[in-house]
Parts: structure tokens; C-alpha cells; sequence
């Protein structure tokens, strides 16, 4: 691999980043023209729905006023050739007279999955793949697993004192980790298509589960909110995470936030059979409040995770945020349905001040659980720890 190719394609990978938790559930993916040695456009898919990166990279050669006949093209993912929400930009590609197109991994999608480039190629275009492949692997690891397996990324996010508690004690829902923290959870949350939580924690915080809105910088704080927010603003009319609740006997409180906007964000309920025969009027004041109460086919009053995983697949979720207690994350990790995990870790020791210890419910996992390509960040005071598991990385062909 040539420095210079490497060079170009990391800037397409920087930008592709600009799209995370505005795409999805399509891939995040940057492109970079050049020509003589000069950077002549550059874009990323911004939006879902919106041009994708190497439309947006062509029409910047038109603002710069340049022509891109004879330039290379660096993209993150192999160009698509089918017509969706938007026109094939391999036809684009060719139209605008590029010589050479360097790809960093194939999509495997199977409406691409080597399409793209067999069209390049057969329009005299010449293409090099694999430039910077295992970044852009990972970067769009959510979006590969679901192509390639059926199967949706499950995050494992909580946040956590040094002394691995969860809670204050005796405080309600006082926050553990810090405001910058908080927000960073914001941007899981927007990249996901769905939020899980187990019903004791909408008991003890009423939570909403949806994602805080991107305010532009001149955009004030008062004007009208976007989106359903923490601080209770309605949901927006665009995209929304569906937000499901761990509930074996049908505990949820009827006059929870959930509920009480369901009808503009969706809700799901997992509960057992017998919850559904012992409780059908409670079933039918959920249903009318608008959420849908789903019911697992395993009768020992626990939680079917891997049945929910295939169900909200068949749903088209293809990020699932889980954001519940310990019991919860426990559970996931047991059953091995954990593909990536996002630790925020308070510099603060509770004792005794507080609660829901992590290793308690951990300490009846009888496997460790590994990471690999750990990544570690700052955020105010707080730490930042997320990797993946070494299962998930085996179902997508990435090396650890």
C-alpha cells in the first residue's frame, strides 16, 4: 500500500465519521477526489435517505470549479450500483470521467457485494481495493454484521464508579458519571434503532429513551425541541429509536413517560405468555396507550434475549442499545449476544454511599469476556472504555 494512498484514504475515513448517528441504518462512508496530487473534492453521506459520499465529493469539484476527468476517487465502501432512495453512483463515478477508483472494503450487501466494482471495472475504470481496510471494517462494523448475518449490533453501555457501583444509595437517580458523558450516551443513542432497559429502571427514573437533538451552534436552547428529550420536550416527526422494556410480569407503571408517549415514539414490551393470560386487561391499556406488548415463547418467567435479537432483526433494527442494570447486562453477556461494550467510568469510590454493584451479577458469568480493539477516551473527568468482542469480530471476518 502506497503512503499516498493510505494518506488519502485515512481523509476519507475522517470524514465518513461526520455521519455517524445521522445515517444509520445505511453505512457511514467518506470519499476524496484527487488530481495532480490536489485534494479537488471531498464529501460523506450526511443523512440517511440524503447523496452519498461520492455524489457529494463530485458536486464539491463543481464548486471548486474543477474537473474531475482523469482523477482518483478514495472510498471508504465499495460504490453502490442499484437504485434506492438515491441514484447509483457507480454511474456517477463514470459519468464524470474518473480514471481510478481505490476502495477500502467491499459492501457486502447483496445488492453490491462486488457488483459496484465489476461495473468500474467494466467501464474501462480501474479499481484497487483493501486500502485501509480493517479501519473501515470497524468503523461500519453494525452495518457489515447486519449484511452479512441477518443479525443486530447489540451495545452494552452503562457507567460506573471506580469501586464498579452503579448508583448512589439513597439518591434516586442522581447521575455517577459527568454532563460530557451524558451527551457522548446522546450519540449512542441517535445511532441506534433501538434502546432497551429492564422495567425496574423505568420504575425507579421514568426514563424517555430517546436521543437529545443536535443543535446547530446558533441554535438556542429555548427554542422548539426536536425529538423526545430528558427534560420531557415531545418527539420529533423524523427518525426515532424504538424503545423496549425487559417486563416478565408486566410491571411497567401505566402512567410512565414510556406510555405516555408511545403513540409518537415506538415502544415494545417483552413479558412472558403468562403474563399475557393472567393480565389481559393491563394488555389492552398498553396496546390502547399505543406501545405493542410481545410476548417470548420461553415460559420459565425469564427473558428470551436471543428470541428478541431475531425478532427485532425481522423488525429492521439493526443497533441495539442496552442501557439496563446490572441484572440486565449480566443476562445479555451470559447468553454471548454482546457485540460491543461502552464503559463510562466516574473517578469517584462510593462504598457504602453506593448501590447495584456490577460484580455481583457479573460474578455468575462462568466465561470472561474479553475485548479487543479497545479504544479509550476522555470525557471531563470521566473515562470513556469501549472494545469488541472476540465473537462478534469472528462473525465479521475482522482480525483482533
Amino acid at each position: 500500500m502506497a503512503d499516498q494512498d493510505k494518506k488519502y484514504m485515512q481523509a476519507a475515513l475522517k470524514l465518513a465519521r461526520r455521519g455517524i448517528g445521522s445515517v444509520e441504518p445505511n453505512p457511514a462512508v467518506g470519499a476524496v477526489i484527487v488530481k495532480a496530487n490536489q485534494v479537488i473534492g471531498k464529501g460523506w453521506h450526511k443523512k440517511f435517505g440524503g447523496p452519498h459520499a461520492e455524489i457529494n465529493a463530485l458536486e464539491d469539484c463543481k464548486t471548486l470549479s474543477v474537473n474531475p476527468r482523469g482523477a482518483t476517487m478514495y472510498v471508504t465502501l465499495e460504490p453502490c450500483c442499484h437504485q434506492a432512495k438515491t441514484g447509483p453512483c457507480t454511474d456517477a463515478i463514470i459519468a464524470a470521467g474518473v480514471a481510478k477508483v481505490v476502495v477500502a472494503t467491499i459492501d457486502p450487501s447483496e445488492h453490491a457485494n462486488g457488483k459496484g466494482v465489476k461495473q468500474l471495472c467494466n467501464a474501462g475504470i480501474e479499481v484497487q481495493t483493501g486500502v485501509c481496510e480493517l479501519q473501515a471494517r470497524l468503523l461500519n462494523a453494525p452495518f457489515i454484521k447486519f449484511a452479512t448475518t441477518g443479525k443486530c449490533w447489540v451495545i452494552l453501555k452503562w457507567a460506573q464508579s471506580i469501586d464498579g457501583k452503579m448508583a448512589w444509595a439513597g439518591h434516586g437517580s442522581q447521575w455517577i458519571s459527568g454532563e460530557e458523558s451524558r451527551k457522548d450516551v446522546h450519540k449512542l443513542r441517535r445511532r441506534a434503532s433501538g434502546i432497551l432497559v429492564g422495567v425496574n429502571t423505568v420504575i425507579a427514573d421514568d426514563p424517555l429513551l430517546t436521543a437529545r437533538p443536535v443543535r446547530s451552534p446558533h441554535q438556542k436552547s429555548a427554542s422548539a425541541p426536536q425529538g423526545l428529550t430528558s427534560n420531557g420536550a415531545r418527539p420529533s416527526k423524523g427518525k426515532q429509536a424504538t424503545r423496549i422494556v425487559l417486563d416478565s410480569n408486566l410491571r411497567i407503571p401505566l402512567d410512565c413517560k414510556l406510555l405516555a408517549t408511545a403513540k409518537e415514539a415506538p415502544v415494545l414490551i417483552l413479558t412472558s405468555q403468562q403474563a399475557l393470560r393472567v393480565n389481559p386487561q393491563t394488555v389492552e391499556r398498553i396496546t390502547r396507550k399505543g406501545a405493542e406488548v410481545l410476548a417470548y415463547p420461553d415460559a420459565q418467567g425469564r427473558s428470551n434475549l436471543y428470541f428478541l435479537t431475531c425478532e427485532l432483526a425481522k423488525r429492521g433494527v439493526t443497533q441495539l442499545l442496552v442501557e439496563g442494570g446490572p441484572t440486565v447486562i449480566a443476562s445479555f453477556l451470559k447468553e454471548r449476544l454482546v457485540d460491543q461494550i461502552v464503559v463510562y467510568i466516574a473517578p469517584k469510590i462510593l462504598g457504602r454511599q453506593g448501590s447495584v454493584a456490577i460484580s455481583l451479577s457479573m460474578a455468575e458469568l462462568t466465561e470472561a469476556v474479553g475485548l479487543h480493539h479497545v479504544e479509550i477516551e476522555r470525557f471531563g473527568d470521566d473515562v470513556r472504555l469501549t472494545g469488541l468482542s472476540k465473537k462478534t469480530l469472528d462473525e465479521i471476518s475482522i482480525c483482533s
